[in-house]
Formats: C-alpha cells, structure tokens, sequence
C-alpha cells in the first residue's frame, strides 16, 4: 500500500508541476502588461506564495478531517480555477482579476508541498526520508519541462484565437485537471484515513488550526525545531535566487545565462532529492540538516565572493538548490517521525504556512540588501539564519 500510495503522489507530484513550471513567469509578464508598471514584475511569485501560505492550514485541515484524497484533489482544484482566471484576466484586461488568479494557483504549491508529507502518512515502522523525497524529486519533470511550454502554450492560444499570453494557461488546466484525477482516484485507500485506523482515531475529530499546531510543539520541541529549519532555510533560498536574476542582467549577462543558471538551481533543489532521502534514513535526519547547512555555507561564500563571477554565481546557485534540498528533506522527515498521527497533519500545515510566509518575507527585504549592500551583501545577510539553524541543531539531541 505504501509504494502504490508513493507513486500515485510522485504521478500527481509532476503533473501538477508540468501546469505550474511556467505560470510564474508567464504570470510576471502579464502582470507588467496589465498594471502598465514594470514594478509588478515581481508581483506573480509574492502573490503565489502568499496563496499557498492561505490555503496551507486549510487544506491541512480538510486532509485531518477527510483524508489527503480530498485535500490535495481540491487544492489542484484551486490551482484550476486560478488558471481559468489568468485567461479570463487576458480577456478583460483587468490586472485585479490576475491578483485573485495568482492566489489561488499558489494552491497548487500548497498541493506539492502538503503531498511529500502524505508519502509519510502511513505506518511502515521505517524511516520516512526515502519515501518523502520520491515525492519531492518527482517536482523535477514539471519544474524542467514546465518553462519549455510557453512557447507552444503561446502558439496553440493564438491559434485558436485568444488573448496574448493567455495560451499557456490551457495546459496548466489540463496538467492540473490530470493531478486532480490521479489524487481523486490513485489515493484508495487514504494514506491518512489507513493510519488514522491503525492509530484507533476517530473518524470525525475537530483541528484546532494554529492554535492547535502551537499546542504540539510547545508539547514535542523537535517538531519546533523541524518547522523553524524548513522555514528559514526556505527564507536563505528563496532570499538569494530571487535577486540573482536582477544581479546577473546588472553585470550585463543574457537571458540564456540567467536561464541557465536557475534551471541548475532547480535541478539542485529537487533531482537529487531521493539522495538526501537515504541518507536521512541512514545517517538521521539531524546530520542531513547539519550537511544541508555546511552547503549553505558553501553555497554563500562562494556566490558572495564571487559576485562578479559568472561561473562562481552558477556553482553558488546550485549549491543553494542542493542545501536546500538536504534540509527540507530531512526536516521534512523528522517532523513526520517526530509526532504521532493525530497531531502530525496539524503541525505539517502550520509548517507549509509558514515555509510560503518565511519564503516571501525572504524575497521582500532581500531587493532592499541587494541595493544596500549589492550581490556580496545579500549573500553575507542569509549567512545569519544558516547559522541559527546550525546551533539549534547541536542543541537539538536534548529535545524529543
């Protein structure tokens, strides 16, 4: 039950990613095309993120009372009515209609985000970090592939006559659609409803939302310490790649360098997944934390120093990728290891939620650095946080 339940989730995983991987940037063009101000270029991935980090505890929740069958199908369901919107705001040129759109795609992330956790759900007396990262790595087709269906998105809207920029979204609402059939039906039984039965739960229990969250890790400290690792490690990545585009056109590199720079931070954020996976299992997931750390610290010093460096930029960004990854694995996991089932999917949607906020806040101030203190600044500001997070793991074995 478990290996079908992971790969229905990675099968959904990568569709949901293939409708996803180029609304951000599609979404930043339209957003400067209908507000007429370049500076709402940035606007799509804030507005995205701050709707994942809404519907996080929301879907949390329906995934508590219904099952993770229902939550994530209706999450996708979201992502589809907010494609559905960003044509209907290339029709009517209304830049508040695209505002609610890109909200309610963001539940799309929220989807891809609450789906590693349900690969956890299930009681294998095991380590979760193997499975968890099947489900992460499979993010990899669509964040690959994704970007490079603009172009045909683009042609098939205009050949069938609609808006600029509107094509692209067609195949977000048939890759979305496709993630919500593959949830619906793929998920029988519910991973979350099979381990609610063999935990002895009741069927109906009430979530007390935040509130709830704050109850159990106030309870169980190392889950604390789980949420505030993904949190700030999400924050020292998003902070950094956000600006590297705008340094990079400053030094006067092209769109095909700044291109192929994120898609080597991408594939370090999510192809090599299934290794920190293992070694989570294996070493625990305390030393992946620390290793994902050290990388941090790898990744920033050589990125900061060699700021005007092309090559020194690229190596930076992949390493912020593949530090992030190894956190965001392992902490995943321990959260999942650390509680039980009835406090487990509570704590896992306040730790979405605040993962989208900590990665929005990041991606906020880090515009502010970059002009104060340029590339070398920012980059010498993330280092405070990777190094909270590894004291907090030293002293970490004292928390259960």
């Amino acid at each position: 039950m478990q290996r079908r339940t992971v790969k229905v989730l990675a099968a959904g995983q990568a569709l949901g990613g293939f409708g996803l991987g180029a609304t951000l940037s599609v979404g930043a063009l339209l957003a400067v095309d209908l507000s007429g101000s370049p500076a709402w270029s940035g606007a799509a991935a804030t507005l995205s993120t701050l709707g994942a980090a809404a519907v996080a505890m929301p879907l949390a929740n329906l995934a508590y009372r219904k099952g993770r069958r229902v939550a994530l199908a209706s999450g996708a369901f979201l992502a589809i009515l907010g494609a559905i919107l960003m044509i209907v705001a290339t029709y009517t040129r209304l830049f508040p209609v695209e505002i609610v759109a890109l909200m309610l795609l963001g539940s799309g992330s929220a989807v891809s985000l609450q789906a590693r956790f349900a690969a956890a759900d299930i009681p294998t007396g095991k380590p979760k970090g193997k499975d968890l990262s099947i489900v992460v790595w499979a993010t990899t087709l669509g964040a690959v592939i994704g970007p490079n269906l603009i172009a045909p998105g683009e042609a098939l809207g205009l050949w069938l006559g609609m808006p600029h920029l509107a094509g692209p979204f067609i195949f977000t609402i048939i890759a979305q659609l496709s993630s919500t059939l593959v949830f619906w039906f793929g998920l029988r039984p519910d991973p979350l409803i099979v381990a609610r039965d063999i935990a002895g739960l009741p069927e109906k229990r009430t979530n007390p939302g935040i509130a709830g969250a704050l109850v159990v890790i106030r309870q169980y400290p190392i889950a604390g310490f789980s949420v505030l690792t993904i949190a700030l490690s999400h924050m020292v990545m998003v902070s950094v790649m956000a600006m590297t585009p705008a340094h990079l056109d400053s030094e006067g590199h092209s769109l095909a360098e700044v291109g192929f720079t994120i898609s080597l931070h991408i594939a370090g954020m999510y192809a090599f997944a299934p290794i920190f996976g293992n070694l989570s299992d294996r070493l625990g997931a305390k030393r992946v934390i620390a290793i994902g750390q050290l990388i941090f610290l790898v990744s920033l010093g050589v990125s900061g120093f060699g700021q005007s460096d092309f090559t020194a930029v690229v190596i930076g960004l992949f390493l912020l990728g593949l530090g992030w990854s190894a956190t965001t694995v392992a902490a995943s996991a321990l959260l999942s290891e650390s509680l039980d089932t009835g406090d487990r999917s509570k704590v896992q949607g306040f730790s979405d939620s605040l993962m989208n906020l900590s990665g929005a806040f990041g991606g906020a101030v880090a515009g502010t650095i970059l002009t104060l203190y340029t590339f070398g600044g920012l980059n010498a500001a993330a280092l405070f946080p990777v190094v909270f997070i590894a004291i907090a793991t030293l002293y970490s074995r004292r928390w259960r």
